[in-house]
């Protein structure tokens, strides 16, 4: 019987979408974010990459499960690579709005503190 291995809460799956060198792009999930472009800027990750380090995160998101990771993945595949890299630029876009600095140069310029 295979057991297990032993994860603790808040540990989740996660899509991620890589820039190779070559600037294509490949889509894949997993548990652990780091290790993975880790391996995959090692060459020991997937065929696909190993030829083409190396690899950069360029757009993450979280998934609470392995069957939801595999169902954005698969759709993330289906997309264009125009589609892909809208996702891409509205998540950076997203991150950007959202941070403590901008506001302030926002802010700034239109005469505020």
């Amino acid at each position: 019987m295979k057991k297990k291995s032993a994860r603790t809460p808040g540990d989740g799956w996660y899509v991620y979408v890589v820039r190779c060198r070559d600037r294509s792009l490949y889509t894949g999930i997993t548990t652990d974010l780091e290790g993975r472009l880790r391996q995959h800027n090692a060459g020991t990750a997937y065929r696909y990459t190993r030829s083409r380090l190396p690899v950069k995160l360029v757009h993450q998101e979280s998934s609470d499960n392995r069957s939801a990771a595999s169902k954005r993945e698969a759709a993330i595949k289906a997309m264009t690579r125009r589609e892909k890299l809208a996702v891409i630029r509205v998540k950076q876009y997203v991150a950007l709005t959202n941070s403590k600095s901008l506001q302030s140069v926002v802010m700034h310029a239109k005469g505020g503190p």
